[in-house]
């Protein structure tokens, strides 16, 4: 039985590892061709190699979603290797060092530009294949932290991300909604994931109160904030997006929609 994206072909960026990679697994064993667009090119020949081998078609295109070059090379290429594009996930991204306000101006200004700076520049590269394509879906990705505050007793105990990447995720969800506004006249179907706690090698790399990472941070932290048991996993996500980029998803455009175990301390 054919896959829900038989005969697409699917743009995802940061491809190499986490969400990005169960996501570019997701889609090639739904018939998709991915095009695995990241930085680190030893990993992502990995996952590469691994889903063409797996039966898949997959190919890696070097791309820095923060430089405008790198991006306008590489989504050229990722639209002439299969011959058009339908889907796009933007997934590349990361957080940063720094509280407020303490923070330093490059530092800010890189998480604003990897994350929101990025997601426009790929999305605006992209949309003309969208369009002439007839269609398709985006799916930008979030944050909780573009929702979510703290408490004193929460940020003294666990701390918190960069303050640039809450405000990038919250530009985000913003531009979602603007590019689903003008997708209404071309078919093409704009939504945003917002992931919490996901065990991912960057979630766990280190935090505020763990600078060294490790896992021990974030049990306390689902078990103060979740109303299901943690911890949420990469594939949890990659479902969504799936569903979001699919047929089944037909009529839903302009949602930001969480993925983070009923989180109850929204604020």
């Amino acid at each position: 039985m054919p896959g829900q994206l038989e005969g697409k072909v699917a743009v995802v960026t940061g491809g190499n590892s986490g969400i990005g990679e169960a996501t570019c697994r997701r889609f090639a064993k739904e018939g998709a061709r991915v095009l695995l667009l990241a930085r680190r090119k030893q990993e992502s020949l990995k996952v590469q190699d691994s889903i063409n081998k797996g039966g898949g078609e997959a190919t890696f295109i070097p791309c820095d979603v923060g430089n405008v070059d790198s991006v306008e090379t590489a989504v050229t290429e990722a639209a002439k290797t299969y011959g058009a594009i339908h889907i796009l996930f933007n997934n590349a991204g990361g957080g940063g060092g720094g509280d407020f306000p303490n923070s330093s101006t490059e530092e800010w200004n890189h998480v604003i530009n990897v994350n929101l700076n990025g997601t426009f520049y790929v999305s605006r590269a992209v949309w003309p294949h969208l369009v002439e394509a007839g269609g398709g879906a985006v799916v930008n990705m979030s944050s909780l932290a573009a929702q979510r505050g703290f408490s004193p007793r929460m940020y003294d105990e666990f701390g918190a991300t960069a303050p640039s990447y809450y405000a990038a995720k919250a530009g985000v969800d913003a531009l979602t909604r603007y590019m689903a506004g003008v997708g209404g006249n071309h078919n093409i179907r704009i939504n945003c994931v917002r992931p919490g706690q996901i065990m991912t090698p960057g979630a766990t790399r280190g935090t505020l109160k763990d600078p060294d990472g490790g896992h021990h941070v974030f049990e306390k932290m689902f078990d103060m904030t979740q109303i299901t048991p943690g911890p949420g996993y990469p594939e949890d996500v990659a479902n969504l997006v799936l569903f979001l980029v699919s047929g089944q998803s037909r009529f839903i455009t302009g949602e930001i929609i969480n993925v983070d175990g009923g989180v109850a301390a929204k604020i």
